[in-house]
Parts: structure tokens; sequence; C-alpha cells
């Protein structure tokens, strides 16, 4: 696995990326910009962890911070400096890597914002992953987060943990509906937020790496649809349990 780090400018400011890249002959099937939750940074464990696992499959990974984690400050960005940062993530990349197939999404807030982005005019994706999409805060499920996804054009992969206390696959599942062609929901029996699972389902043997491992072979299964790698995508609404 190698990685390549680099820095980019939003505005008058800086911030840190990282590339995560499993041998150049599979570079081919495209890159995958990745936005941390609101509470850690892209060298959290997990968000390492996620973008390994999938590098691993194909894709090009690369993680960045938002400004505020930058700096090292607890408070998040106002949304509009949120998605300055992510359109000029997006940009850096391009300029680093060439104008190849372009998927995006992050964990929980990153992949929030990317939608937002995503929904906005003269950015052009192949698809979006979305790690425990926010759907709502915890306990405030008429609080939500979805009034600018039809709005978004391309493909959506939503995986969602059963016990996601922002919003489980059963809530999340009838906002699919009418969504571009291609979008589906993986929901993970017993996961949480950050897609672990419950004890109990662990006596199974299904520890977070493993779970992280389906998550990212699912994730390549997409983008490879996407790019109408193995057919025409499909409309997929109902979630498929993993």
């Amino acid at each position: 696995m190698e990685r390549e780090r680099f820095a980019f400018g939003v505005g008058e400011a800086q911030t840190s990326a990282t590339a995560y890249v499993d041998g150049p002959a599979r570079l081919d099937r495209g890159t995958l910009i990745l936005g941390h939750g609101a509470g850690a940074p892209q060298t959290h464990p997990w968000m390492v962890a996620m973008a390994e696992a999938i590098a691993a499959r194909g894709l090009r990974v690369v993680t960045f911070n938002f400004l505020y984690m930058e700096a090292r400050r607890r408070m998040p960005d106002r949304p509009p400096v949120l998605e300055a940062t992510w359109k000029a993530a997006i940009d850096a990349v391009r300029a680093r890597f060439g104008a190849g197939r372009l998927f995006v999404g992050g964990k929980s807030m990153g992949g929030r914002i990317a939608t937002m982005v995503a929904a906005g005019e003269g950015v052009e994706v192949a698809g979006l992953v979305l790690l425990g999409y926010p759907l709502h805060p915890p306990g405030k499920p008429k609080q939500l987060r979805t009034a600018h996804l039809p709005k978004v054009r391309a493909p959506m992969l939503f995986i969602q943990g059963s016990r996601d206390p922002f919003g489980g696959p059963e809530e999340l599942a009838p906002f699919l509906v009418g969504m571009p062609a291609g979008t589906r929901l993986f929901a993970i029996d017993g996961g949480d937020h950050s897609l672990a699972r419950a004890k109990s389902a662990k006596s199974s043997g299904e520890t977070l790496a493993k779970t992280m491992e389906r998550v990212a072979e699912e994730i390549a299964r997409f983008a490879q649809e996407a790019t109408g790698g193995s057919g025409s995508p499909r409309p997929r609404a109902a979630p498929s349990r993993g």
C-alpha cells in the first residue's frame, strides 16, 4: 500500500490530504475522495482502515481534512466553508491525478457535504459513497437532511448500520425512490453509526475489520457498475443486507 501526502489551498488557507494506492496497474478503476466525519480527522484509524480496504480493491482513495480539523478546532466550519473545502479537494485531485472517473463521499458529515456539493451546479462526478449518512440528528427524526438529495445527478451508494441513531436503513430507503439509476442501500445488520456491530453480532465472528472488508467489496462493485463495468446500472431502493 502506497501513501502520498500533499496539501491544497482553500482560499487563503491550506489543508492536508493523503492518497492511498495499491499498485499502479490498478488505477484505471477511478478515484474516490472521502471526507471525514465531524469529530475525527482523516488520520483517525477508522478512516485509514476504510481507505486502505477500498484502495486494495483497485480504487485510488484520497482523504483530506476540513479546515477546522486541520487547525485542530473542535467546532466544524460553517456549511459554505465545508462546501468550499470539498470543491477545492475535487479540483486538487483532478489537477494532481487527472480527469478520470471520480467518486466522492465520506463518513457522516463528510458524505453529507459531498452530496450538497454534488447537488450544485458545475460539479460532475461518477458516483457518491456515503458511509453512515446522517439522515437526521439522533432523537430528532423530523429534522431530515434530504431536501437536496433529488438534485444529485449521480448514483449514490448508502452504507448504513441498522442501529445508526442518525437514521437506519428502513428510515432512509423511502428517500432513495426516484434517485439516479444505480442508487442503492447496503445495510449492515447490527451496525452503528461507524458500522460497528453489537457484541451479540460480533460473537458470530463479524469484527469491524471484516465488516469494512465487505463494505469495501460493495464499494468496488458499485464503482464498477457506475462506470459501466458490468452492464447498465439498475435502480435499487430496497436495502441489501450485509
